[in-house]
């Protein structure tokens, strides 16, 4: 698609610019890098969910063939710094992490013992001959279970295995529970899952001839990265250059600090020399963060037209054995704070405990937090419609905000806000797209004959591009809301853009270039985005709460702006007139209402760096950097609908139709929009049918520590998806946009359960929890044949 000159780039739907390159198969990644003199570096990995480390022998591991260097965790210890998480919600209790296993071990797959040797096979050999003998301790795994009086302990600091408390209350619930007319109370669980990416994490650290070193990483936030390890190896963040090149799929899993991220820089200037080390497949099942794993009980108060007065919410947030990065801010503020999604109801209180347990630590996955609070709600709208046999649609209508409700304070909270939205604008198109009535009447048409067919609906909506800075600081979350952009021009009128964001396969190429095309009036082939170097890429946050354009492209706004500014004042002083006399427009500057010859934008720009010509007090150049802080968080929306039939002989879901409808702000690139909405989606129906991480409970072990164990949808199993959008601008940015990376798996899992749900209730099936698999199915459909049968 090519659009002239001048003409606006912002809402077209540009192809990613950046495909060619990877589908030829010439992208970057992190294992790819092959250094001279490089060395290997292998973990041992506890076999055991919780036990005391006995004793290590490394004797025949130092001995084997090409190593050079063993090491436990006591000799760790002193030389590199515990893992400190970077939102700690306040008051709450931090366990001591290391990088290394020291004196006890947590969960199934934490460090114990690492070697490096010349090649990855002896490295592999070598840890085989390392000798540990355990004590083995009781473990625990759920999150019920570990919350109990006679739990295992994990952490001395930690008592009763809880580390946070954190409370959410708005208007009188118990006056709502006394006034309503029917109360109902339902348990739902988010299961627990592993970001099963492409590309595994891998990690090198090369020593420079300067004394600098420099760390290729798949990271979302290689700024962040170099911080942390700044800190915690204790390296001087000037002698650090952290690089992410092309990452391989990230969800927020490649962007939490990790012990290889640490241990791999301080071998590397331990040996003087580069240091790999790359996760095999069932490594990323039982080291790379898992997400979700939350239990929560609703109480539901409302009349019998379901209209819904109140809502109390407890609460467990499974977090694993240490707390990650984020992890206290999960089941915390991005889940209760929004457990009454798009509902006006008033009357909430929920309590959120954040428990360790004996499982691979939880952090961030897409969503975060957001997609357990949009299920929170969905499930207790839809409760209370299938309780009063009331049909979906209109219960969310009379429960909805309105449009003139905007801006919108759930529950009258403090810290959350809607910025802008139309729910009931957003079902209406859904509806229309998806033939509702039409629909309805053939499930009802279709079960006489023993065929079961349902219709799942989901509203939802969230806040992301975390910001503003101070505001984070008040919830303990030690990084800035802000973003950078540097735009810089060069003496032929062409734009390098420095973007501290970070791209982990979104298409930031295309909509960073296609938001400063709109502005500079360039074509977007003269338009370069540079990301992933932090010593080229002046500062940034990187991508993580759907920030990208939001934040980052919001610099990448103001930056371009700044820059036409500088530039008018020149061409003004070029053609000799008042600076608000010159007129800005496809790529020229002119003097409306005279004969005087416009000046092309690539001729002002020469003359920045010539600066034979500059106005007094303009310095030369034409380079401009700004680090935009937001004033608030965008609110993105979204009504999904799916259409399903579940055969009563095998349990097997056939998803026959699937629309979503989402409002996103200003769409910046409704083809690359349409793309997030769909990878999104994909993943809430696998956490909806398919995925599931299981632990024995009595050893602790992971029962699917491969993708032999772990289902993870083919695409036999992906629907045809049907997006559109709508477009609600959000207040608190320049380009109006809201995120939409996460929109899919916030919305697509309530939505599944719904529709698979509705299919079941002939057999009277009113709630099953996530993943719904085809054997869960088949017994719920078989004890509810049984129970008739009685």
């Amino acid at each position: 698609m090519t659009i002239s000159q001048g003409a606006r780039q912002v809402g077209q739907p540009l192809k990613r610019r950046e495909d060619l390159k990877l589908l030829a198969g010439r992208g970057r990644y992190v294992d790819d890098l092959k250094l001279p003199g490089m060395l290997y570096m292998a973990i041992l990995r506890s076999p055991h969910a919780h036990a005391k480390i006995s004793s290590i022998d490394l004797s025949l591991a130092k001995a084997a063939p090409g190593v050079r260097l063993a090491l436990s965790g006591t000799a760790l210890e002193d030389r590199i710094g515990p893992i400190v998480p970077n939102w700690i919600i306040p008051g709450s209790k931090v366990p001591v992490r290391r990088v290394v296993a020291t004196d006890r071990v947590r969960f199934v797959g934490e460090g114990v013992a690492l070697v490096v040797a010349e090649s990855l096979a002896q490295a592999y050999d070598a840890i085989g001959l390392i000798e540990v003998e355990y004590d083995v301790l009781p473990s625990v795994t759920e999150e019920q279970e570990a919350v109990r009086g006679d739990a295992p302990q994990l952490h001395e600091n930690v008592p009763g295995n809880i580390t946070t408390l954190y409370k959410v209350k708005g208007g009188d619930y118990e006056k709502a529970n006394r006034e309503a007319d029917q109360v109902v109370n339902l348990r739902i669980v988010n299961n627990r899952l592993i970001p099963t990416c492409m590309e595994t994490r891998a990690i090198v650290a090369a020593p420079e001839p300067d004394g600098t070193l420099t760390v290729y990483i798949g990271s979302q936030v290689p700024h962040m990265h170099r911080r942390w390890i700044a800190e915690t190896v204790r390296i001087p963040e000037h002698q650090l250059r952290v690089v992410a090149p092309d990452i391989g799929g990230g969800f927020g899993a490649k962007m939490h600090l990790y012990p290889e991220d640490l241990l791999c820089p301080y071998l590397a200037r331990e040996l003087s020399a580069p240091v790999k080390w790359w996760e095999t497949r069932s490594e990323s099942h039982q080291s790379t963060s898992h997400g979700r794993a939350h239990t929560e009980d609703l109480q539901i108060a409302f009349n019998n037209d379901g209209r819904i007065l109140g809502l109390k919410v407890s609460t467990l947030g499974n977090v694993g054995a240490y707390l990650s990065n984020m992890a206290t801010g999960g089941p915390t503020v991005n889940t209760v704070n929004f457990g009454t999604g798009t509902y006006k109801i008033e009357n909430y209180e929920a309590l959120s405990k954040v428990v360790v347990t004996n499982t691979v630590p939880v952090d961030a996955y897409r969503g975060y937090g957001r997609p357990e609070g949009a299920y929170i709600a969905e499930r207790a709208i839809d409760a209370v419609a299938r309780h009063l046999n009331l049909d979906q649609v209109e219960v969310r209508r009379r429960n909805f905000i309105q449009a003139s409700d905007f801006p919108y304070r759930p529950y009258g909270s403090t810290g959350v806000v809607y910025d802008s939205g139309d729910y009931q604008a957003l079902l209406d198109k859904a509806l229309d797209a998806f033939d509702y009535e039409g629909k309805r009447g053939e499930c009802e048409a279709l079960r006489g004959n023993g065929i079961y067919r349902g219709i799942g609906l989901a509203a939802y909506t969230h806040m992301c591009g975390m910001a503003p800075s101070r505001r984070l600081a008040a919830g303990g979350f030690d990084r800035g809301g802000w973003e950078s952009a540097r735009v810089s021009i060069d003496s032929s009128g062409r734009a390098t853009i420095y973007s501290g964001s970070m791209s982990q396969g979104q298409g930031h190429a295309t909509s960073l270039a296609q938001i400063a095309a709109d502005v500079l009036q360039i074509p977007l082939e003269d338009i370069e985005i540079v990301q992933g170097d932090t010593r080229q890429v002046q500062a940034g946050h990187g991508t993580f709460n759907s920030r990208s354009m939001a934040v980052g492209g919001s610099s990448v706004h103001v930056s371009s702006h700044r820059v036409i500014a500088k530039a008018k004042t020149i061409a003004a002083g070029m053609l000799e007139v008042d600076e608000k006399d010159v007129s800005y427009s496809a790529g020229a500057f002119t003097v409306p209402g005279t004969d005087i010859a416009p000046l092309t934008f690539s001729k002002v720009a020469r003359m920045a760096y010539v600066g034979h010509k500059l106005p007094d007090g303009v310095a030369p150049g034409l380079d401009e950097t700004v680090f935009y802080d937001p004033t608030g968080m965008g609110a993105p929306s979204g009504v999904h609908m799916a259409y399903v039939e579940v055969d009563p002989e095998t349990g097997i879901v056939d998803i026959l139709d699937y629309v979503a409808v989402d409002d996103v702000g200003t769409l910046i690139n409704p083809r690359l929009a349409a793309g997030q909405i769909h990878g999104g989606v994909v993943q809430g129906i696998a956490q909806a049918l398919f995925e599931e991480v299981s632990y024995d409970s009595d050893s602790g072990q992971l029962l699917t520590g491969s993708l032999l164990d772990y289902a993870v949808p083919r695409a036999e199993h992906v629907p045809n998806i049907r997006s559109s959008f709508q477009q609600t601008p959000s207040p608190t940015n320049p380009i109006g946009v809201k995120g939409i990376g996460e929109s899919g798996s916030i919305a697509a899992p309530p939505c599944m359960v719904h529709a698979v749900l509705d299919a079941l209730s002939p057999f009277g099936i009113k709630h099953l929890d996530m993943p719904l698999t085809p054997p869960r199915i088949w017994a719920a459909i078989r004890s509810a044949r049984e129970g008739d049968a009685r």
